[in-house]
């Protein structure tokens, strides 16, 4: 099977020897976006976080097939050019959200489909966003005030 969509702004097109492929397999294998995570495997812990048409979508659930045609988007196209972390990418630096890093990706990227929605979230509404992923080092304390810093940030970036 031919599987053809937009991954982090650029067009792909792969094969799938079986039709069958689980999309963090396809991500983290022959694209090599290996900032994806597999955690659990069962679409519990959130590291595996993806934007599929701007929604939280666990890849490690998810068949490659069913994004034919759409737009992904995963840890490593928020970057501006690959050379300027985003603010949310910046604000979990600044805030000490990241420990270990594991959950990072997709707590990130739940965050940035999360300040999509609403650019200045209350606490209740960024902790509801983030109850999907799962972090064994932060106490979750860093990781909502990087959330308040990003949205911070983007604010500022918007001026």
């Amino acid at each position: 099977m031919e599987l053809n969509f937009t991954l982090n702004g650029v067009p792909i097109s792969c094969s799938l020897p079986r039709g069958s492929e689980l999309l963090l397999d396809v991500l983290r294998g022959p694209l090599e976006q290996t900032g994806t995570k597999e955690g659990c495997g069962k679409g519990e812990c959130g590291a595996c976080t993806i934007l599929v048409e701007g929604r939280m979508v666990n890849a490690c659930l998810t068949l490659a097939a069913e994004v034919e045609g759409c737009e992904v988007t995963t840890i490593e196209g928020l970057a501006a050019g690959g050379s300027e972390l985003a603010a949310e990418q910046r604000a979990f630096v600044e805030q000490g959200g990241i420990q270990c890093g594991f959950c990072s990706p997709g707590m990130i990227m739940s965050v940035r489909a999360l300040l999509d929605r609403d650019p200045d979230p209350p606490e209740a509404e960024i902790r509801r966003a983030l109850a999907g992923n799962l972090c064994r080092c932060t106490g979750y304390s860093q990781i909502v005030e990087a959330v308040r810093r990003a949205a911070e940030l983007r604010r500022e970036e918007a001026r």
